[in-house]
Formats: structure tokens, C-alpha cells, sequence
């Protein structure tokens, strides 16, 4: 049962007024459909509280857009993760794969209204999500940097639904509520439940992905619940490459070592992810009830790696160039005395193998070592690593004297990457390097305590004010841990030119592991009233005060008004502000990337206030501000007709991202190694966090709904969409112009999708057109001048069928028509851009790289 249900109110317009928890009504239709009051019991209003804490309102009459995603919505779609399942239903919300892209392979960054990954907070059931551990330190241009939640550990069975609330919301939730709020409401039955299995594959025959799911709902007693989900996903990795034209030229040469393709490009193996959530709940008298939900799940993820050519990877086989400028190969001498006379002036030419010099002086010589002996044709690693998360929220809530309700909760919650990269060496240890390490970890955790309390106050409006008051203490910390010895080790050949630590994400040094922490309280009162019949109200404020930066006050003001029986309009106006966050003012990270001249380099990403970064401008981060403006209509005709239509418009100062690569010259190099900096030789560029761009970002989202009988049976049409423009107003120096280009139109500026279910005896038909709009991709981050990504134009289709009122099976392709995205195939100076790294499409593609996808699930519902 769900015992909130006992404890809440209503107010005088038959709307649920709760305490200042989460909780939610079940509903059906698709986003925001609303049903006539009149209606049978299963066709209730959908309520959510998202948006105010004071009270619960249907969809309709919120002040503020409001999304409500029913379970059923992503069962109805081919997608197995919860970022993909999200970008389906939601039409402001962007994700793209994020092949040999570091830890963003890990954790995909997704964009909310044009915004960052963590400038959306992510609640489950009304309490504040913990953040994960990975950074995406190349996130794809608007979310490089970013540090958000990891909400991909959430399985779909879990839910009963999720609200999505798309305004500013700092002044009421705390900082990140910038772009918006998403509420994942857990299933509270108390009985019944669900199995699911599901298999897919892309039309290439590749990606096989099985997944297991289910759900069971349990009495507590005869005055609780406890709901149990649980989930089970492999899926193999993808492949859409085409060979990069060095590897090529190798293998022309006779180098019969070079794999073709040399370097992947595709989705990673997920080797296994485990997904569990409970949700509980118990009666403790007529006026009061006590609560607990948490989650645990792991995930194994492993991708592709950028080739390393054997001829003139940095720190590892180039040796420098002649005054020919012919390239030369780095040889070590093994004698430890350096008496092995070992050469430095062997010419690679087309194929080093077949250099007799290279054979008699190094390969036959046990004094000399170069890593052609060990890799003759190269090397590409193989990176990625598991994601530990786990969760407990309990607490009590109810209701005391003169109407004055509580909740009183404590939060813990932590997420936790522990880093693995295969295939590759330590170069400076020669040839007693591993091939294998464990790079290191990193652990975000977080421990928070609200207290909560509402009181409806008779002021001789036309509805009572509703005042809603709190407390919040947060305590978080952001810890690393260094790596196995070999991933950092400096090893004999250092001094003589070879890389230090495991080539393409060195590991952490012991002594720059340790823990980092801090709190912030905050105090905050929300109030809202009907002024009148049609006039409503609402406001909030908020003060936060962190133990690292100081205080802020935030404050927000928002109205409905019912112009017309059928026609209403709403807006607000908001402050908002995002802290930074630990990771982003202590991580370090080094990783591949390309550098502006199309070659690979090893970037390192530093503190702010590292002397390195110093050196470069680096400074202590301060908060994002925020102001944000939301207006829309809201029109409920009466044939069934529901639309809403918001703009809105968001002025974001002081950003927080990686500065663009800073390339390092040997004086900047000199002077690091004086002050003790023993692997600044290691690095061509560094980055670090800034505070150096404001943007402003406005958009229009249009959300439709509408059901008719037809054909024997019953079609639910629905269209979501959203235009998004961004323009960077401000920029320094340490932002490249294409990074700025980026900024502003890597995610399609229109973006929308039309769906039509219909529904027909034991038959369910459904068909979703989805369109995405032109983007921009610097691709690979390496100023390589490719032009606008077209437009694309995908479908889906899913039939169902049930056989018995228990079992149901679904077959369904997404992206049915297998469209890919523009080729890479633009001239380079005698090469295509694809062949220089061998991507053959635009790897931040809004429909992805993969094409078609089709499924085939069973439901046994009990």
C-alpha cells in the first residue's frame, strides 16, 4: 500500500497539498495528458510536486513545465539505458555516444535545456541524488569537465515514473537546479510484479545485448510495503571504423603486424551491469509513517583506445628528426651505464622492420631496446573500468498538530571508478613493462540530513498559503587513489626520452592521492497561493553557505493564470548558482587526445591551483550564476486536445570547464622539473578548470497530446519539441574558437519527435518519427575545419502482442531505416578527416554512429 497517501490533505481545489516529501500519483498517458476529473479511477490526474514544495499540483495547473514519464513510456521503446530511455521521451534532453572519449565512455554526459550534465539536479523520490565520481574530462564539447550524477544506475523497472521539471530550480532544491530537476519516483507496490527479458543487435550484426529485469512488490506487514528491482545487462562492443591512413601506409610497407582496422570506433563492451533498487515503507500510527530506499550496482565497461604508430609515438618509438627532417627512431641503452653505444640516428622510413640498421644495431643487440621489438606493429589500448554505486535514504515524515506536516531524512550515498587500461606499457620501464594496469580510483560521497516542514496559513486568499520551510545539512568528499606501482612508476629509461606511466592514462602517483571535503548548510522557505480563482503565485528562497567559497541567496517567483476556461499562462523568473565541484578544483587526470595539429598528445588535466596550471593562468574556481526566465501557455481543450508551449531563456556567467589544450614549451618544461615536477617531460599540454565563459541559452519547448478512437481500438498521439539556441558572451583566451563553436551548435538546435500508439484488443502498434537538427563537431577536438553535420531523420516501430493477460512479447527496431550520420569524408590534403583517425562518422552524432537497431522482449507480469 502506500501509506502517503494516508497522511496527505486536500486543499480547497481538490489538489493534493503533502509534506515536503516526494509523492506521487500513478498515471498512464504519455508527458503531460491530462484526464477530466470526472474520469475512472485509473484515469487519474497525474500530480507531481516537482516544482513546488508546498503543493502537489496535476501538470496542468503547475506554474512551471513539468514532464510526467509513466513506466509504460520506457518499456515502449528499443533503448536498454536510462540516459538513451531519457532522451526518448524528453525533448529537451541530448545524449551522443561517447567512443575512445575517456571516462566519459564510462558515465555518457547528457544535456538538459542546452545545459551541461551537472546543471541538472537529479532527485530519487524527492531526495537529492549523489554525484558521480567520473569527470568527462572530454565531454563533448557543453559537458567538458562536468561532473553530474550518473543516473544510467537506475533500472527502468524501478520506477513508477519521473517527473521532469524544465525550469531553474536552485532557489528551491540547491545548487545545480540551473537547467532543471528530474524526479525518479520508485514503485511502491505492495504486490504483484514483473519479468522481463530482452535481446537486441544493430543491423551490422554487432552490439549483441542481452538484459534481464524484474520487479516485485511485498506486503510489510499489513501497514507497509517493500518494493524490489533488479537488473542484469551485458552487451558487445560496436565497430565503425575505417583504417587510419598511417596504419595503412605501414601495412603498404610490408609491416604485416598493423591490425586492420588499427583503432575502434564504436560503443564499448559492457561486460556485465548490475543493477539493484528497494524502496520501503511502514505505518507507524494513523499520522506518521517511516521510509528507506537505496540501490547498488556495478558496472564493467571496456572500449577502444586511440593507435599508437610505431614509427613516431611520443615518449615511446619517436626519436626525434634529423636535419633532413626525416624521422627517427628512440632507442634506450639497457646497460644501465650507458655503454652500449646504443644509436640515435636509425631513419624509420616507410617500415623500420626492414631497416637493416634497426635489425644489427637494436633488434640483434641485447644492449639496445626499442619497442618495435615488443610491438612491431604499434599498439592501441584497451580502456575502461568499473562503476561502483550504492545509496541508502531513510527517514519519517507525517503530520503534527494545527496542520503542520514533517519529513526528516538522512542521505548517504556514494559512487566510485576504479580505472583499467590494458594493451599498453610503461615506456619507461622498457622491456620489464607490464601490459596491464589499474590506473587508480576515485570515490564521491556524500552525506545529507534535511528537515522539512509545511503549514497551509488561512490569509483570506481563495486558497490557504501554503508555506513550506527546511533545513539542509550536506557533507561530500572527492577522493583518489593512486594506481598500481608500474601505471606511474619512473622507470630507467626516463632520462633518456621515454614516456612515464601507462601510456594513455598514466596512473596516479602515491603522492598525489588523498581526500578532499567539505559542507554547506542550507536554509530555504517556499510559499504559494491561489490570489484569486485563476491567479496564482509562488516564491522561494534560499540560502546555502559552503565551507570552501562562502554563502549565497537565490530566490525564484513564478504565477499561473487562468485567462480562459481552456487557455492558462505561466512563468517565473529565477537565480540560480552551481558550486564547483571537489572533483573539478582537485582532480588529476592525464590522458591521449589529439592535439591542434592532428596529432596525438598526452594532455594533462591539473588543479587550478597547481603550479603547473598556475603558470598557465590557472586560478581557484568560484560559483556559476545563473538568471532564468520561463514563460508559457497551457491549453486543455475539451476533446481531449492537451498542449503546452514554453520559452525559455537562462543567462549562465562564470561557467566552469576545461580550458582548451595549453601546449607546453621547454622553458615552461625546465622550469616545472626545478620544482620537483618529475613527470612534466611526460606532458605536450595541460588543462585545467576555469571559470572563463558566460553564455546565454534560450529555447521553446512544445509538448502535445491527444487520444481517439480509431480502427477498432484506441491511438494516443504525442509530439515533444524543443528548439535550443546557445551564444557564448564572454570567452578568454584559454577557450579556442573552435571550442566556442562547439559550445554553441555541437547539440541540434531543433530537435523533436512525433509518436503514435495504438492500441487494439491483445495488439499494441507503435510508431515514433524522431528528427535532429544540424550540429557542429570539432572533431576529436582537433580543430580540423569539417563542415555542419546534416540534419537526420529517424524511425522507430514496435509491435506487441499479448498472449495471455500475464505474458506479452514485443518485437521492435529503433532507427528502423539503419540511417547513419554524414561521413567523415571531407579531403585532407590528399587524405580524408576519416582516415586520419580512422572514424568513419562524426562521433558525437545526436542519432549515434551505429545505425539500426532491432529487439525482441517478453513481459511476464504477475
Amino acid at each position: 500500500m502506500n501509506t502517503t497517501l494516508s497522511l496527505l490533505t486536500k486543499n480547497v481545489r481538490g489538489v493534493l497539498a503533502a509534506s515536503a516529501a516526494f509523492s506521487v500519483m500513478a498515471a498512464a498517458p504519455v508527458y503531460a495528458q491530462e484526464a477530466e476529473e470526472s474520469a475512472k479511477a485509473e484515469d487519474f490526474e497525474q500530480i507531481a510536486v516537482v516544482g513546488s514544495r508546498a503543493a502537489p499540483r496535476s501538470v496542468a495547473d503547475s506554474a512551471v513545465p513539468i514532464d510526467i514519464i509513466s513506466d509504460e513510456e520506457f518499456k515502449q521503446q528499443g533503448a536498454t539505458d536510462m540516459v538513451s530511455m531519457m532522451q526518448t521521451v524528453v525533448p529537451s534532453f541530448n545524449v551522443n555516444d561517447q567512443p575512445i572519449n575517456d571516462a566519459s565512455t564510462l558515465v555518457r554526459p547528457a544535456n538538459l535545456r542546452g545545459m551541461a550534465s551537472d546543471h541538472t539536479l537529479v532527485l530519487v523520490n524527492g531526495k537529492r541524488r549523489h554525484r558521480s565520481a567520473v569527470i568527462t574530462f572530454l565531454g563533448g564539447g557543453l559537458s567538458d569537465g562536468a561532473q553530474g550524477p550518473d543516473i544510467s544506475v537506475i533500472p527502468a523497472a524501478a520506477l513508477k515514473q519521473v517527473e521532469v521539471l524544465r525550469d531553474g530550480a536552485a532557489a528551491q532544491y540547491g545548487s545545480d537546479a540551473i537547467a532543471g530537476v528530474i524526479n525518479f519516483v520508485l514503485n511502491d507496490a505492495s504486490e504483484g510484479g514483473s519479468f522481463e527479458a530482452r535481446y537486441g543487435s544493430f543491423y551490422e550484426g554487432d552490439g549483441d545485448m542481452i538484459q534481464m529485469s524484474g520487479n516485485v512488490g511485498l506486503p510489510l506487514s499489513d501497514k507497509g510495503f517493500i518494493n524490489l528491482s533488479a537488473e542484469y545487462r551485458t552487451a558487445d562492443d560496436t565497430s565503425r571504423s575505417v583504417q587510419r591512413a598511417d596504419a595503412a601506409a605501414l601495412i603498404a610497407a610490408g609491416n604485416t603486424f598493423v591490425a586492420d582496422p588499427a583503432q575502434i570506433w564504436g560503443s564499448p563492451e559492457i561486460k556485465h551491469d548490475i543493477k539493484l533498487f528497494a524502496n520501503a515503507g511502514i505505518e507507524l500510527s494513523a499520522t506518521s509513517e517511516a521510509y528507506m530506499f537505496g540501490n547498488y550496482a556495478e558496472r564493467e565497461v571496456e572500449g577502444g583506445f586511440y593507435f599508437r604508430n610505431p614509427h613516431n609515438r611520443g615518449g615511446v618509438n619517436d626519436g626525434g628528426t634529423n636535419d633532413d627532417g626525416e624521422q627517427l627512431l628512440l632507442v634506450g641503452d639497457l646497460t644501465g651505464d650507458m655503454s652500449g653505444n646504443c644509436p640515435t640516428d636509425i631513419v624509420v622510413g616507410d617500415n623500420v622492420l626492414e631497416n637493416p640498421r634497426y635489425i644489427n644495431e637494436v633488434q640483434n643487440n641485447p644492449d639496445c631496446w626499442a619497442f618495435n621489438e615488443m610491438l612491431p606493429g604499434g599498439f592501441t589500448p584497451r580502456f575502461g573500468g568499473t562503476v561502483t554505486d550504492m545509496s541508502l535514504v531513510f527517514g519519517t515524515k507525517g503530520e503534527l498538530d494545527h496542520d503542520i506536516t514533517y519529513d526528516v531524512s538522512l542521505n548517504l550515498g556514494q559512487n566510485e571508478v576504479d580505472f583499467a587500461i590494458s594493451n599498453t606499457i610503461n615506456p619507461s620501464l622498457g622491456p620489464e613493462t607490464p601490459t596491464e594496469f589499474s590506473p587508480g580510483r576515485y570515490t564521491q560521497s556524500e552525506q545529507t540530513l534535511d528537515i522539512d516542514f509545511t503549514k497551509p496559513f488561512d490569509v483570506g486568499l481563495y486558497e490557504p498559503l501554503f508555506v513550506a520551510t527546511g533545513f539542509q545539512y550536506r557533507n561530500e568528499s572527492y577522493e583518489s587513489f593512486a594506481g598500481d606501482t608500474a601505471s606511474y612508476e619512473i622507470g630507467p629509461l626516463a632520462t633518456q626520452g621515454f614516456g612515464i606511466g601507462s601510456n594513455g592514462f598514466p596512473g596516479l602517483a602515491a603522492n598525489s592521492q588523498g581526500r578532499v571535503s567539505r559542507n554547506n548548510i542550507a536554509l530555504y522557505i517556499d510559499a504559494e497561493a491561489y490570489i484569486t480563482e485563476n491567479f496564482m503565485l509562488a516564491g522561494a528562497l534560499r540560502y546555502e553557505d559552503f565551507s570552501d567559497f562562502g554563502d549565497t541567496t537565490k530566490g525564484k517567483i513564478a504565477f499561473r493564470w487562468q485567462a480562459l476556461e481552456n487557455i492558462a499562462f505561466r512563468g517565473a523568473f529565477s537565480t540560480g548558482f552551481k558550486a564547483p565541484t571537489l572533483g573539478q578544483s582537485n582532480v588529476r587526470n592525464v590522458t591521449t587526445a589529439f592535439g591542434t595539429g592532428g596529432e596525438l598528445i598526452d594532455r594533462a588535466t591539473l588543479p587550478p591551483t597547481d603550479p603547473v596550471s598556475q603558470l598557465k593562468g590557472g586560478e581557484q574556481l568560484t560559483p556559476e550564476e545563473s538568471e532564468s526566465i520561463t514563460f508559457g501557455v497551457v491549453a486543455d481543450f475539451d476533446n481531449g486536445l492537451f498542449i503546452t508551449a514554453d520559452y525559455y531563456n537562462i543567462e549562465l556567467t562564470d561557467r566552469i570547464s576545461t580550458a582548451s589544450g595549453i601546449a607546453l614549451t621547454e622553458e615552461d618544461i625546465a622550469t616545472l622539473l626545478e620544482q620537483g615536477i618529475n613527470d612534466a617531460s611526460s606532458f605536450s599540454e595541460i588543462s585545467f578548470f576555469t571559470n572563463d565563459f558566460d553564455t546565454t541559452t534560450e529555447g521553446v519547448d512544445v509538448v502535445a497530446n491527444y487520444s481517439m478512437d480509431m480502427m477498432g481500438g484506441e491511438t494516443k498521439f504525442s509530439l515533444a519539441y524543443n528548439w535550443t539556441s546557445t551564444e557564448v558572451d564572454r570567452a578568454s583566451d584559454n577557450i579556442s574558437d573552435f571550442r566556442i563553436r562547439m559550445l554553441e551548435d555541437n547539440l541540434p538546435a531543433v530537435r523533436y519527435s512525433a509518436t503514435a500508439n495504438h492500441t487494439n484488443g491483445d495488439w499494441r502498434f507503435l510508431a515514433r518519427m524522431n528528427y535532429y537538427g544540424s550540429i557542429f563537431e570539432d572533431h576529436l577536438d582537433s580543430a580540423l575545419p569539417i563542415d555542419r553535420v546534416g540534419s537526420e531523420i529517424t524511425f522507430d516501430f514496435e509491435v506487441a502482442y499479448n498472449f495471455t493477460e500475464e505474458f506479452t512479447v514485443t518485437v521492435g527496431a529503433k532507427n528502423a531505416f539503419d540511417e547513419y550520420p554524414d561521413e567523415n569524408n571531407t579531403d585532407a590534403g590528399g587524405i580524408t578527416y576519416a582516415q586520419i583517425a580512422g572514424s568513419a562518422y562524426p562521433t558525437t552524432s545526436p542519432i549515434g554512429i551505429n545505425g539500426g537497431f532491432y529487439y525482441l522482449r517478453g513481459v511476464y507480469t504477475f
